[in-house]
């Protein structure tokens, strides 16, 4: 049977994702079978398996760590906020309901446990090492009795833990030594040691203060990790969001600007995360009209919740000034639930994620969508052929995935960018408007390919009257080298042997 090391946290947002993906990567590269885990994941940023289920894309970025193809066993439980305190629940890959926070954490999260159960069991006879992620903080007085993924999944397996601080928000040590008054006896055994986040600075002189902690807890400091600039790894949630580039004020004269639409339920933001690696690129999101500045593309992300989402563009004045630069011709380009948005109504006649019947879009493209019961999702290989500004884009096998719940159809005849292969056959998805300014897909990481990106973003450069050039960014490549990188850094600031005998039960 496989064995197991979990990593819980003091607060949300300490590191606990990004340092599973580095031990993932680490015992990976070590040579042995490792697969990650995380029972319960609340994130929008989501991705959709080869058999077409649903999971949160902090375990993806884990998986391709440990150099492992993502499967919802690493997830079983996906919470995807949709507003009012409600979530879609997704267990296993495919949706259940819409609950509220009370609904999920009095009534429901025990009878999921039984699927996290069920996927542990599987893990543990396949691989050799869980590397497991809690969520928040194991010592929420208020959520212990119904919480299912810190320490119920660490007394099930009897799993060694991490107990992680993140030092640049201050109070690390308070944090630490409280989190473990908190526990009971049971469960502050199981703690086998702790690592101090995000530190800046001469680690030198945290010594005293490490030699403390380890004397009033009795637990081993097994390290200090420096805070880690531009990591180049899918981040989990919409936490990180706060820490983005706002408005265009920081970009240089040599970049394109592309600025992407923040709402309230974003979702998938990844989607971008290629864009954003492009060194002629300054990417920003937008809160505001003042923010929006003179883009080069705007982009329109996906959502959870798209009637409501294009509601508060609308009401913020955000439609109005992205219509303004429309009509200067700058293009506009929508994924998912940004694609929805630009066609002439979104309909919602079961109130699938929203209480209104209808909502009329921006009226860009000649297209209706309506939300049924039944989520779309898929993996999928497309090609690309249509007409931006002026010039023939064209890609082929371009790898992406859907998530959605809407049907979208058209009013009249209308350009279809993409062709996706389908058995023998394609299938058209997304629509461009016939002055060619404005695209609209359904395919999740679309720009993740290289030399499609490039070919947009070499269209974009012509118009500011800048030369075409080659490929600049592998995107693919350049994770492999994050994982690599964050591997070294974590291995470097840890004490290796330590955490090797803590995993084998010797500590």
């Amino acid at each position: 049977m496989a064995k197991s090391i979990m990593l819980m946290g003091t607060s949300s947002h300490v590191g606990k994702s990004i340092l599973t993906t580095a031990l993932c990567r680490i015992f990976h590269q070590e040579g042995r079978r490792t697969v990650p885990f995380k029972a319960q994941n609340m994130a929008l940023n989501s991705y959709v398996t080869l058999d077409g289920r649903e999971m949160g894309r902090a375990q993806v970025a884990q998986a391709e760590a440990a150099g492992l193809a993502p499967m919802v066993d690493m997830n079983p439980v996906l919470l995807k906020p949709t507003g009012n305190s409600q979530s879609q629940v997704v267990i296993m890959g495919e949706p259940v309901g819409n609950m509220s926070a009370r609904e999920y954490h009095k009534g429901y999260s025990l009878k999921a446990w039984g699927a996290v159960e069920e996927a542990l069991d599987r893990l543990r006879a396949e691989y050799d090492l869980l590397v497991i992620e809690g969520a928040g903080s194991p010592a929420e007085i208020n959520l212990k009795a119904n919480d299912i993924v810190n320490m119920r999944v660490a007394k099930h397996l009897q799993a060694p833990v991490l107990l992680i601080a993140d030092i640049d928000r201050g109070g690390a040590l308070a944090s630490l030594v409280g989190t473990l008054e908190l526990l009971d006896a049971e469960e502050r055994a199981l703690i086998k040691g702790l690592v101090i986040n995000k530190f800046r600075g001469d680690v030198t002189l945290l010594t005293p203060a490490l030699d403390f902690l380890e004397k009033k807890t009795g637990k081993p400091v097994l390290g200090v990790v420096p805070h880690i600039e531009q990591l180049g790894i899918d981040e989990e949630d919409s936490v990180s969001l706060d820490e983005k580039r706002y408005g265009d004020t920081s970009a240089r004269d040599d970049q394109l600007k592309i600025a992407v639409i923040r709402t309230p339920k974003l979702s998938n933001f990844t989607d971008f995360d290629a864009l954003a690696g492009e060194p002629d690129v300054a990417l920003y999101y937008v809160t505001t009209p003042d923010e929006l500045g003179l883009p080069d593309l705007i982009l329109l992300p996906g959502s959870k919740n798209t009637t409501e989402d294009l509601l508060y563009i609308r009401e913020t004045g955000l439609e109005t000034a992205i219509r303004e630069r429309v009509t200067a011709g700058t293009p506009l380009f929508g994924i998912c639930g940004g694609y929805q948005m630009l066609g002439k109504v979104v309909r919602d006649p079961l109130h699938t994620e929203s209480e209104h019947d209808e909502t009329a879009g921006f009226g860009y493209l000649p297209s209706e969508t309506t939300f049924a019961a039944q989520k779309r999702l898929r993996q999928v290989t497309a090609s690309a052929d249509f007409s931006f500004l002026g010039a023939h884009i064209s890609g082929r096998n371009l790898l992406g995935y859907e998530i959605h719940m809407g049907q979208t159809d058209f009013l009249e005849k209308t350009i279809r960018p993409f062709h996706i292969a389908q058995e023998d056959n394609f299938v058209s998805d997304g629509a461009v408007s016939s002055d060619g300014l404005v695209i609209g897909t359904y395919i999740h990481g679309i720009f993740d390919d290289d030399d499609f990106r490039r070919s947009l973003l070499n269209q974009l450069r012509v118009q500011r009257g800048w030369s075409e050039i080659p490929v600049q960014y592998r995107y693919r490549e350049e994770k492999e080298r994050a994982y690599d990188r964050l591997a070294e850094t974590v291995r470097a600031s840890l004490d290796m042997e330590k955490l090797q005998a803590i995993v084998e039960g010797d500590r």
